[in-house]
């Protein structure tokens, strides 16, 4: 068939996705063909009859958001980015998977224009998309208006086998059916094939039957290879008005491939040059590598009609201007990450109100106090809690709940016990953009959700976790909810920062500092126990770099005592019983490491004058500490899991005292 001079079917228009899958994976040597060559027929339908996009603006608000969930696959997305105009060249294709290549093993938001989320481990790129569909029904309810409907996008998502099978596919579909987003429609690349071979023997769920329970629309299953019945499929979903949708379409992995397609051998490998070309002879693809012919690529091309549909916006946005100017003006600030004019203010009353507080106070409660001030003064705070708002505290007074007042804009989302599904979701949020969304758990349990904190840190969104019962502090619960390692664990993870604030003026500014920061996610660590009111004589400036000298002493001191969030208390103590004995030490505060690190050196110098012995104090787990107290130093730490005893007996039995500190001294 002349491409030239014939009409292109979708099938000859699938096959351009097809092989350059085919030909960057072979180039590069490794790669998973087999996804994108079973899913070809369903990307062409949905980006070249229903996806709203405009290829010169990927951050357009009211575009449609897409999530390739099954993200080994990312050969598929970078295909489509190719072919409809996005800023991903040929030259891009052909370095896929090769070092500063915006063309990598898995698709990453920072990095690729058009695609919306890094994806790769599995399930979560749909937990992503949960929350793209969250955000956008309640960014729709809160702006749009009669007669002008200027937030109205739906959030289409790929996701395979894999998907399905991790538990976090579970916790966020349950919601998403329980919320009803019904602009949230999901293809299930339904091959029967994971890396391991047939997944009958692993995997024989009635998907239908589970999304059906959880309070989705199902279609299919459909022939995922047969373009009218996808068409007529995704525009049955499209006019869904109550229910997420499921579309199962069967497929085979590795379609076109005569020899390897339907076998998990075109999973995760090349083809191989014998295989390629005869796909190539199979498909009657009769152009070399990379090769697309101009006609092709023209038909794919979506520049144009992208235009046309984000011209047509912005006559409604100029309308929406017209009729709406304040609401206008705060739709475009949120959805831009800009903080409102008020900010400086808020933050002022904020610190006056925190530096007001004398009697001792927990820093669950601390952190809810400073967001009964927050939460009014920002609307794009999007809290929640993982089924512990009455512990983790997270709930403001003006706080309103998705599920219980749906006549109200919501502000909070009730999570229920799902505290991975509720990290994961919380990051769909933050790349949605519109919203900044904070979530509420035990620290212990931080475990459940360590993989979607490290998403967020390794997409440098803006999401922020409210961790609870922070140390052996929480007491009776005992060992299986007493946090030793998390701290420690929690630090690792690149661009995350770890706020174990002291009292009611450092939670305030461990807020602050997560909401100022656009770069990354933070995670504040929060006591269960009541702790004095010790860094209000302290300025704003001095807490925000991430560690301060609470509290000196005449002279050169005999050492430097450094400690985090209760255990500041600790050191305080022993601070005056040495005084006592005539012993003059020096008390850093350090709420948060990562920001202390990344002060200048003559802060560091400041702060920790060198030729004198420090003494590092954390209910946690030690390690991290010896590179700021040194070999010669020491740690007042805990290396073992907890006690089930009241909090200052757990404290007594475990060595983190006043007594301890004294002594090392």
């Amino acid at each position: 068939m002349d491409m030239s001079t014939t009409h292109m079917t979708s099938r000859e228009l699938a096959n351009a996705i097809r092989f350059l899958a085919i030909d960057a994976v072979e180039k590069s040597k490794s790669g998973h063909p087999g996804a994108p060559m079973g899913m070809a027929d369903i990307a062409e339908v949905l980006w070249r009859h229903h996806l709203n996009h405009n290829p010169a603006d990927p951050h357009w608000i009211n575009r449609d958001r897409f999530v390739l969930s099954n993200g080994h696959g990312s050969m598929l997305i970078y295909a489509l980015l190719h072919l409809t105009g996005y800023a991903v060249s040929i030259e891009d294709i052909k370095n896929f998977r090769q070092l500063h290549s915006i063309t990598a093993g898995h698709p990453e938001a920072d990095m690729t224009p058009g695609v919306e989320t890094t994806t790769g481990p599995l399930g979560q790129g749909l937990a992503n998309a949960v929350g793209m569909a969250l955000a956008e029904s309640i960014l729709a309810k809160r702006f749009n208006r009669p007669g002008h409907t200027i937030i109205d996008h739906h959030t289409y998502t790929f996701l395979g086998d894999g998907c399905l099978m991790e538990g976090i596919s579970h916790e966020v579909c349950s919601l998403a059916g329980v919320w009803g987003l019904n602009k949230l429609i999901c293809f299930y690349d339904d091959n029967g094939i994971s890396i391991d071979g047939h997944v009958d023997g692993w995997f024989k769920d009635d998907t239908a039957s589970r999304f059906k329970a959880y309070g989705w629309n199902v279609i299919g299953p459909i022939d995922g290879h047969d373009a009218q019945a996808v068409n007529a499929a995704t525009t049955t979903a499209k006019s869904e008005t109550a229910k997420p949708t499921l579309i199962i379409c069967k497929t085979t992995i590795g379609w076109g491939a005569p020899n390897m397609a339907g076998t998990h051998d075109v999973h995760g490998a090349p083809l191989g040059e014998k295989e390629a070309a005869a796909t190539r002879e199979s498909l009657g693809w009769r152009y070399g590598p990379f090769e697309i012919p101009a006609t092709m690529k023209a038909a794919w091309d979506a520049a144009e009609t992208g235009k046309a549909k984000q011209a047509k916006w912005n006559e409604q946005l100029t309308q929406y201007q017209a009729a709406f100017p304040e609401l206008a003006k705060e739709l475009l600030r949120c959805t831009r990450d800009e903080l409102p004019a008020s900010w400086t203010a808020t933050k002022a009353q904020l610190f006056a109100s925190m530096k007001a507080i004398e009697a001792p106070t927990a820093s669950r409660k601390s952190s809810q106090q400073t967001l009964d001030i927050l939460v009014p003064a920002l609307p794009e705070l999007l809290g929640g809690s993982a089924d512990l708002t009455g512990s983790n505290l997270t709930a403001a007074k003006t706080s309103v709940t998705w599920h219980l007042k749906t006549d109200q804009v919501a502000n909070y989302i009730s999570y229920g016990v799902r505290e991975f599904g509720m990290s994961a979701i919380m990051n769909g949020v933050a790349l949605h953009k519109g919203f900044i969304p904070y979530g509420g758990t035990f620290a212990v349990f931080s475990d459940y959700a360590r993989n979607a904190i490290r998403m967020s840190a390794l997409m440098k969104q803006r999401v922020i976790y409210v961790l609870t019962h922070d140390s052996i502090g929480l007491g009776e619960d005992g060992p299986t909810h007493q946090p030793i390692e998390h701290a420690a664990s929690l630090r690792l993870i690149p661009h995350l920062d770890l706020w174990r604030p002291c009292d009611g003026f450092e939670t305030a500014i461990a807020w602050t500092a997560a909401i100022e920061r656009k770069d990354g996610p933070s995670a504040l660590f929060l006591s269960r126990q009541n702790l004095p009111q010790l860094s209000k004589n302290i300025s704003e400036a001095d807490v925000m770099r991430g560690g301060y000298v609470l509290s000196d002493c005449d002279g050169k001191p005999d050492a430097i005592l450094i400690a985090t969030g209760s255990e500041v208390g600790l050191a305080m103590q022993a601070q005056e019983s040495l005084r006592a004995k005539g012993k003059s030490v020096r008390v850093v505060s350090m709420p948060c490491t990562s920001v202390f690190d990344r002060q200048d050196q003559s802060w560091h110098a400041n702060v920790l004058p060198s030729g004198i012995k420090r003494i590092a104090i954390e209910a946690g787990h030690p390690d991290l500490w010896w590179k700021y107290v040194g070999l010669d130093g020491a740690v007042v730490g805990i290396n073992r899991f907890g006690e089930s005893a009241p909090a200052a007996a757990v404290y007594k039995a475990l060595g983190v005292t006043v007594e301890r500190i004294v002594e090392l001294v």
